[in-house]
């Protein structure tokens, strides 16, 4: 399960076997299954996920106890509640397998460990954080500025492998819309 994990990490530096190995010491092999969740809110996130393979989903609950779905994850990449796991602070996500899942986790602790040993994964640890601010500035900015079919088609564009793996309910909430508008949108693209 790791050979992703490093084949990442590889794209822009060369990893010695000692930083391979730490790689497997730290980054702790898990399968899930579906629905299973694997932080609550209300609690301290104790991990961040590597998803190897399936679907996971970030989501919190709104003022009127509806489910809205902030992140869906594909396979490769990582995910957790970034904030509250880096300050170490009581989150107000959930994080949800939507399919059964495949995943490399760490704990903060050993994670702050893995980067005090290696300047490979301290840079590479900082890389995710800036790309995790940079998603989510950018998530901001598109439900502002685009319209509910523009969203659509972007994600059909940038990661068609969510419209067929994760419901459809979870994609109209993360697109900022409600499944009946999102049916619309589906059925007028068809046309």
């Amino acid at each position: 399960m790791h050979v992703q994990l490093l084949k990442l990490i590889s794209k822009d530096t060369l990893l010695s076997e000692k930083e391979k190995e730490l790689c497997g010491q730290y980054f702790e092999p898990v399968f899930l299954s579906k629905n299973y969740i694997l932080e609550e809110e209300g609690k301290i996130p104790n991990y961040l996920y590597f998803v190897v393979s399936g679907f996971v989903r970030l989501f919190h609950y709104n003022s009127k106890g509806n489910e809205v779905t902030t992140n869906i994850n594909c396979p490769t990449g990582f995910i957790t509640s970034y904030m509250h796991f880096i300050n170490q602070t009581k989150s107000d996500e959930n994080l949800e397998c939507v399919t059964e899942c495949e995943l490399l986790r760490i704990t903060k602790t050993n994670l702050d460990v893995l980067m005090g040993q290696s300047m490979v994964f301290k840079d590479f640890s900082i890389l995710v954080f800036q790309q995790a601010l940079g998603y989510h500035e950018n998530r901001s900015k598109e439900l502002a500025m685009l319209t509910a079919e523009e969203r659509y088609r972007k994600l059909m564009k940038d990661f068609p492998d969510i419209l067929h793996n994760v419901p459809l309910h979870y994609i109209a909430s993360f697109l900022g819309m409600n499944p009946k508008s999102l049916s619309r949108i589906r059925k007028e693209i068809i046309r």
